[in-house]
């Protein structure tokens, strides 16, 4: 028992032991975190003593971060800003008076905002403040009148310097002050450009511009565009100008004005037609911007701005000027590009119809179109001096050409005027090129009315084959002809005569000749494809046109430039008004209802043209030729003749019948005048006048073509020369024909024309031809006038001309004067017929009658420098016109 409880006692010893122990190593942990958390607590509170410092600092540290990157981007934007207002508001919408001027804006680009002051950005530079006017909306002003008046004149002038001269129109209406907020823009009034309408104008100026507006939805934007601007963008054109009406107070507004006034701001913008106002209330619309203006400054809807100062006065007035200037010249022309097609579209069109092709831009904006055809077959071209006509001509040319192939379309132009403008569709030394559709251009023929007949004479004949072919094939038109014949040649013939009344000047056989053709031609040309076009400066003076009414009636399509007289309908004055580089197109016969006004582009330099011209050029068919180019002012060239370097001695014998060629003829084909000597009485030549320098061409001209004709040795030329200043061409001829030539003088002379004469008895006579040209042979009067033999020599030259020519000897002889020659065939009442051909130099018409031409009086022939008249009697039942060749030499 004992045992067992001190067992239990050392056992409850132990477990207090145990118990001891852990409660002292518990303690002792406690002890150590008690001390460790003592620790932490000293930290702690040494770590939260220091937040607040750490955490303003990294406060402050992101704020100055976010300030700078505030900055930055504030500073970035206001540059983007000011970067986009320039961009809305480039050149003079945006820039300061300082260094200000006029930019226009393209006809296709928007003109932009415009600068009224800036806004001030804190820490950034100040942002252009701009309001939007033209093609934008309209302003309203209120509050300090000076600085309003400030801000009106900033918004005229940058307009003004952003749209082409003359594209901006202004109404003033400043019933209080009469105008005088506008005095600086005064000079633009010169110009029609600036109008004010007085007290109780206002109604009436608000109708105005109403109608304005309805006008330009109905026949300009058409339903086609929202807007005036819209439309540019599109066409590349603007064809209204912007209309500013600027209305600075004034009384109550009335029921009907309220209600003008509030279709001008609904409607307005879309058409051009802005307001700018002070004291006139504007009902809300987004097409409204609201200003007010202080004395500090100006508040843009709820943007406050500082205003620029106002433009000096001086470039108000000076800038107003340099438009009005510009403006009262008339608008520039439009590009000559802006009638053709695109490249890949050239030479598409079909000429079966008729021809259609643009002249220039309507007031719409729109191309005008000009047709020949059945109706209208003809025009009439009218206009002053510098008005454009060969402007027009150019343009209307230009445009044919790019649409129709030359197998569709042939031109003919005929210039009367004094100039080389129709050169250039020629082949010239500047350009190789020509245009390709040309056949013929006369310019310088101011004194060749001969040649515009022959080219009527041709498109005659033209017209005759052209008729036959139809009857043969049983139609009347030529658009049936090119149906039922697809494989002939067709196209349409357009003729362009300018100066036309130099044709039809005088009362003589030439004038009444062509009109007789000009009448046949328009009346039967439009079935055949032959159209005319005529241009002139006056047309008030022309009586051999005005007195035939059936010919006018022809030409239904007029064409009148500024100022033009009697083109038009008597009473149709649409011309009167017209500013430069526009025209008046009528295909009505000239009536007031057929006008139709177009502003005409500039198509008369080389650089416009030679673009165009080389590109059909190298587009041209191979078998293409150039155009026949006649000069009035030129002096052709024996070499260069087709008929002379078609001669040839044949390899055989002597040439029956040789041609001896005399001068170009004055017509379409460049031919030779031709002389034929066959063995028949009366063939021989005489030269008659005064003109040494143009009888020697004759003969030598004459003399080389025959010497063509002949093999070496097989012909005789006897060569004359009886005159001192006809030496030097004699002696080139007599040396160029070397061993068949012989030469004689005064001394001379006689023996050469009696051994001619005794020889054409002789046997054998009618051998080898035998030539005689005799320079001024009415000098050797004195020595042949002394007999040789039996016979003078005289007498001898007088057989020889009337039994020579049988016998293949031939007299081609000059005479100085037609008297000379009779007296040197035996006086006054002598016969003339051994002279089978003349060519009369300075000889009057007067002198040539009786038994040198047929009928009484003499032919109508007034002399000209470096002009003949060729006359063969087994030929011809009126004389030639032609032009003597120029020196081989």
């Amino acid at each position: 028992m004992a045992d067992r409880r001190s067992q239990l006692v050392a056992r409850v010893r132990e477990l207090l032991a145990e118990a001891l122990g852990a409660s002292r190593t518990r303690s002792a942990t406690a002890q150590t975190m008690l001390a460790t958390a003592r620790d932490r607590s000293v930290r702690v509170r040494r770590a939260a003593a220091g937040v607040p410092e750490r955490v303003g600092a990294e406060r402050d540290r992101r704020l100055a971060e976010i300030d700078a990157r505030h900055a930055s981007r504030l500073a970035t934007l206001a540059r983007r800003a000011a970067e986009a207002a320039t961009r809305e508001a480039p050149g003079a919408g945006s820039a300061e008076w300082r260094v200000w001027r006029p930019t226009p804006a393209d006809r296709a680009e928007p003109p932009g905002a415009t600068r009224v002051g800036t806004i001030r950005l804190p820490d950034a530079e100040p942002v252009p403040a701009l309001v939007s006017l033209l093609d934008g909306g309209h302003v309203a002003l209120d509050g300090d009148a000076e600085g309003c008046a400030a801000v009106v004149s900033a918004l005229l002038l940058r307009g003004l310097g952003r749209a082409a001269p003359g594209s901006v129109r202004l109404v003033g209406y400043d019933p209080d002050r009469l105008g005088g907020a506008l005095a600086g823009f005064a000079p633009l009034g010169t110009a029609g450009l600036l109008t004010f309408v007085g007290p109780g104008g206002l109604g009436r100026l608000l109708d105005d511009l109403v109608e304005q507006i309805r006008r330009i939805n109905e026949t300009v934007l058409a339903g086609e565009h929202a807007s005036l601007r819209e439309l540019a963008a599109a066409t590349g054109r603007r064809p209204e100008p912007w209309r500013v009406a600027v209305l600075l107070g004034g009384d109550e507004l009335s029921r009907h004005e309220r209600g003008q006034l509030d279709r001008v701001v609904r409607a307005g913008a879309a058409c051009g037609v802005h307001l700018i106002v002070r004291g006139v209330p504007l009902p809300d619309d987004p097409t409204v911007t609201r200003m007010v203006v202080t004395a500090e400054g100006a508040r843009v809807g709820t943007l406050p701005v500082r205003l620029d100062p106002p433009p000096p006065a001086a470039l108000v007035t000076e800038t107003c000027r340099q438009i009005a200037s510009v403006a009262s010249a008339g608008p520039a022309p439009t590009p000559f590009t802006d009638l053709l097609p695109p490249p890949e579209q050239m030479w598409r069109e079909d000429s079966a119809t008729g021809l259609t092709a643009p002249i220039g831009e309507g007031p719409q904006g729109r191309p005008v179109l000009l047709t020949l055809g059945d109706y209208p077959p003809h025009a009439l071209i009218g206009g002053p001096s510098g008005t454009g006509k060969t402007n027009l001509i150019f343009a209307w040319i230009g445009a044919l050409a790019a649409r129709y192939s030359p197998a569709e379309l042939e031109f003919y132009l005929l210039d009367f005027k004094e100039g080389v403008s129709f050169a250039r569709f020629a082949q010239g030394r500047r350009d190789p090129s020509w245009l390709p559709h040309m056949r013929l251009v006369g310019i310088n023929v101011n004194t060749d009315r001969e040649f515009g007949l022959a080219l009527l004479r041709f498109l005659a004949e033209e017209l005759r084959r052209r008729a036959d072919a139809a009857k043969k094939h049983e139609v009347t038109k030529l658009a049936e002809l090119r149906a039922v014949d697809p494989t002939g040649h067709w196209p349409r013939i357009v003729a362009v005569v300018d100066e036309f009344q130099m044709l039809l000047a005088g009362r003589d056989a030439v004038a009444r000749e062509a009109a007789d053709l000009l009448e046949d031609l328009a009346r039967r040309g439009r079935s055949q494809g032959i159209h005319l076009v005529l241009a002139s400066q006056d047309v008030r003076g022309i009586e051999a046109l005005w007195g035939r009414p059936a010919l006018v009636a022809q030409f239904t399509l007029r064409i009148a430039l500024p100022k033009a007289l009697r083109i038009l309908a008597e009473r149709n004055d649409a011309a009167q008004s017209l500013p430069k580089f526009h025209a008046v197109v009528n295909a009505e016969s000239g009536l007031p209802e057929g006008n139709e006004v177009a502003r005409i582009p500039s198509a008369g330099d080389w650089e416009t043209w030679s673009e165009l011209q080389n590109r059909l050029w190298r587009m041209r068919p191979a078998e293409a030729a150039p155009a026949r180019l006649f000069d009035g002012d030129a002096i052709p060239r024996l070499a260069d003749a087709p008929d002379f370097r078609a001669l040839q001695a044949p390899e055989v014998g002597t040439p029956r019948g040789p041609v001896a060629l005399l001068g170009e003829i004055i017509d379409v084909q460049a031919r030779s005048a031709a002389l034929r000597l066959p063995r028949a009485p009366g063939r021989n030549l005489a030269v008659l006048g005064t003109r040494v320098d143009e009888a020697c061409a004759v003969l030598d001209a004459a003399a080389r073509s025959l010497a063509r004709q002949h093999r070496s040795g097989s012909a005789r030329f006897s060569i004359a020369c009886l005159d001192p200043d006809a030496d030097p061409a004699a002696r080139a001829l007599y040396e160029d024909l070397a061993d068949d030539a012989a030469w004689y003088d005064e001394e001379t002379v006689a023996e050469l024309v009696a051994e001619t004469a005794d020889g054409l008895g002789a046997p054998g006579a009618t051998g080898a031809p035998h030539y005689l040209l005799l320079f001024a042979v009415d000098a050797a009067a004195g020595a042949l006038a002394t007999r040789a033999g039996s016979a003078t020599g005289l007498e001898h030259l007088r057989r020889i001309l009337h039994d020579g020519p049988e016998r293949r000897t031939h007299v081609l002889a000059w005479w100085r004067g037609v008297a000379r020659m009779r007296a040197d065939l035996g006086g006054a009442g002598a016969r003339t017929d051994q002279i089978g051909a003349w060519v009369a130099l300075d000889a009057h018409g007067g002198e040539l009658g009786s038994s040198l031409y047929p009928g009484t009086g003499g032919p109508d022939w007034y002399p000209r420098p470096w002009r003949g008249l060729f006359f063969d009697r087994a030929v011809h039942r009126t004389g030639q016109t032609i032009i003597p060749y120029g020196p081989s030499r």
